[in-house]
């Protein structure tokens, strides 16, 4: 079976003689395993069933500020800090949403469909997926800061609504240039969870984001590809929500938050789930034998029944060892067919 495949049969819950697998580096930690094995097509060599791209503004650096850049929607991330991936925003485009006249960015139609077009060449035999990183609530916060994203669903809801509809507009037209191409699924990334429970909780989740986000779903259902759905942090609330609104994968799938053995019982008929691999507790600090045996326990728990991509539960960071990096893809690389 090719990759695509095997990801195709593990999101319609059929098990396969191998689990499909992914692995992926922020730009740090590529550049420590580069710099450690002295190899700059490590990452190719590593191999990986999912192949995709987030767009979230095309960060470009400022002039005249080193280390901070500028996305399409007017915010500068500072990544002089320990972020140097993502970074945090150094001001906000909106201080109050009941006197705002922000201007959403046009977009780059052209640039969009340029890559669009780089990535149906280099696809390959692997399950392939537009992206869209910041969709919702991220893309809220980091206009008007996570604090007055929250108050202004008590403070002034109705324009919050309003306001969420102009991002969900915004997205919407990305999603239909993205539609136009041989993609297989859509991914959406966007953070609201924290460790325990949902940063907004699952009321006012249900009346902001839910909508918004559902709107998005049918229209990739509509035209027949799979959903998947990054939230990192504790989900379980909305689970069910996810469910009802046609997700077909939940990442990432955090096993320091989740009882992943139980939420497997119980929705691993109907939701897929990607991760598993703990980036935040096992990867950074376990020795590469330890590494090795706790991949295959997660396996032994998600992979029975399909439903299972096999995976880090996020993009590996820099505190990463590059040995574990190694003895993760040597246990995803030699599986042997059932």
């Amino acid at each position: 079976m090719t990759p695509r495949e095997l990801v195709i049969q593990a999101l319609e819950h059929k098990e396969t003689p191998i689990l499909p697998y992914h692995m992926e580096f922020t730009a740090q930690a590529l550049e420590n395993l580069i710099r450690y094995t002295g190899d700059p097509h490590i990452e190719e060599k590593m191999g990986s069933c999912l192949y995709y791209w987030q767009y979230w503004g095309w960060p470009t650096e400022v002039p005249g500020k080193p280390g901070v850049f500028r996305d399409d929607f007017g915010v500068e991330w500072d990544r002089n800090g320990a972020d140097k991936d993502i970074g945090l925003p150094l001001e906000y485009q909106i201080e109050d949403l009941e006197d705002c006249d922000y201007v959403f960015p046009t977009v780059d139609e052209a640039r969009l469909r340029a890559q669009y077009e780089k990535m149906m060449r280099e696809k390959g035999d692997r399950f392939c997926m537009a992206g869209f990183g910041f969709v919702m609530f991220e893309r809220l916060w980091s206009l008007m800061s996570m604090e007055n994203a929250l108050v202004s669903m008590v403070a002034c809801p109705e324009e919050l609504e309003a306001f969420l509809d102009r991002i969900c507009d915004y997205f919407s037209h990305l999603v239909d240039i993205a539609l136009e191409y041989d993609f297989d699924g859509i991914y959406f990334g966007d953070d609201w969870g924290q460790q325990k429970g949902l940063i907004m909780g699952p009321q006012h989740w249900r009346r902001f984001i839910r909508p918004r986000m559902e709107r998005l779903y049918a229209k990739v259902k509509k035209a027949g590809l799979y959903v998947i759905q990054h939230s990192c942090g504790d989900c379980s609330e909305i689970l069910p929500d996810l469910v009802e609104m046609g997700l077909d994968c939940y990442q990432t799938f955090q096993p320091e938050i989740y009882d992943i053995s139980r939420i497997k019982k119980e929705y691993g008929d109907r939701l897929s789930f990607w991760g598993g691999i703990s980036t935040q507790r096992c990867l950074p600090y376990a020795t590469p034998e330890e590494v090795k045996k706790e991949a295959r326990r997660i396996a032994d728990i998600l992979g029975p029944g399909g439903g299972y991509i096999w995976a880090p539960t996020h993009a590996i960071a820099f505190d990463v060892p590059p040995e574990n990096c190694l003895a993760l893809a040597q246990v995803f690389q030699e599986q042997d067919p059932k």
